[in-house]
């Protein structure tokens, strides 16, 4: 029996750096690949919807940015731990190449990889480098950017190739928009894979405050963190207006096609989702981020005003209520950042990066 040719893809512990994994592997089985995921314990937790064929492997890494000298401490020696372990697993099976999606968890599989001379290639969702995709981009045979233009070191091999999205999301893929007016009208806020409390303290004043011509029509499906949903739910319940809030929706997909508005964070697979599925939106770039990698992911849907972008430290519930009113009091802008959303992303990422890695692998599985 002729053995699968094997694609490790190694991701950390967010939805940000999980989801394009995803679309890979997706990709790649369909191709007749065997794939198998190196990350945490806390990207296991985004792995229920990956395909069941794939084998989710947890592996012992660590942040040195840690605060405390207790975690400094233990920090090496849990990544060494992770890449005598990881390289430990290649002896037995060498795999043909490593995909890494940036994280901590992603360094065992990387530095396992340049020690036995294996094929590697990074993914970088944002447009400035992580941590780690820092460490290795010199060491990469290419650095596959999500966003255009990313800032990179120079004299490394880097291609635009567009933030893979989920099949569940390409399915909806330009799905018609229907306009606001007067007829049930959903919003629908992300808070990226962790939530954001930020959203849940602005978000439900802003909506429950709109004028009474739009609220009658509006139900709120809002992401918040597990701590925050009774508070939130219970503020919507008490102006009367129709929530559902959750710490994680598995329905992502037809809740960004249903929505007329959608309020989000701009991780780039929430931008990549929104523009796939083509919906008018209000981004909040994270304002903790340290390079304002957030900010340069939403440029390209602010560039061609399908969004409404405001800095977090801008956010108020009065400046948010403004924007939701704008939108959705106008069917026509709604519908035309509609449309332009959906020209800022390359659909075809997913088969673009499956590409390159069965011709940096030296394989073609077609």
């Amino acid at each position: 029996m002729e053995t699968k040719p094997l694609a490790i893809l190694a991701a950390g512990g967010t939805g940000g750096h999980m989801f394009p994994a995803q679309a890979l592997a997706e990709e790649l089985l369909v191709r007749g690949w065997e794939v198998k995921l190196s990350t945490d314990l806390r990207g296991a937790r985004f792995t229920q919807n990956f395909p069941k064929a794939v084998k989710i492997e947890t592996v012992s890494s660590a942040t040195l940015a840690k605060h405390g000298l207790i975690s400094k401490i233990k920090a090496p020696f849990l990544i060494l731990g992770g890449i005598l372990a990881t390289l430990k697993t290649f002896l037995k099976r060498r795999p043909q190449i490593i995909v890494g999606f940036g994280g901590y968890p992603t360094i065992p599989a990387l530095s396992a990889s340049i020690l036995v001379s294996l094929p590697r290639i990074i993914h970088e969702q944002n447009g400035i480098l992580g941590r780690v995709n820092q460490l290795f981009a010199k060491k990469v045979h290419l650095v596959a950017c999500g966003t255009w233009p990313t800032i990179l070191p120079e004299n490394i091999t880097s291609e635009h190739i567009g933030n893979p999205v989920r099949k569940e999301i390409l399915y909806r893929s330009g799905a018609p928009y229907i306009p606001p007016g007067n007829h049930p009208m959903s919003i629908f806020i992300m808070g990226g894979s962790q939530g954001a409390t930020i959203l849940s303290n602005i978000v439900p004043e802003a909506i429950c405050t709109l004028p009474n011509e739009l609220l009658q029509y509006i139900r709120v499906f809002q992401q918040a963190r597990e701590e925050d949903c009774q508070r939130v739910r219970s503020y919507y319940s008490s102006q009367g207006v129709a929530c559902e809030v959750l710490p994680f929706f598995d329905n992502v997909a037809s809740r960004l096609s249903e929505a007329q508005l959608i309020i989000s964070r701009s991780g780039a697979s929430s931008v990549a989702d929104i523009g796939v599925v083509g919906r008018p939106s209000i981004l909040i770039p994270l304002g903790s981020a340290i390079r304002d990698e957030q900010t340069l992911n939403a440029d390209p849907l602010k560039k061609l005003r399908a969004a409404t972008v405001i800095a977090e430290q801008n956010l108020t519930p009065k400046r948010l209520n403004k924007a939701i009113t704008k939108i959705l009091s106008s069917p026509e802008i709604a519908s035309k950042m509609a449309i332009h959303a959906h020209k800022t992303v390359l659909l075809d990422a997913a088969k673009t990066l499956a590409d390159r890695v069965e011709e940096i692998s030296g394989l073609n599985m077609r």
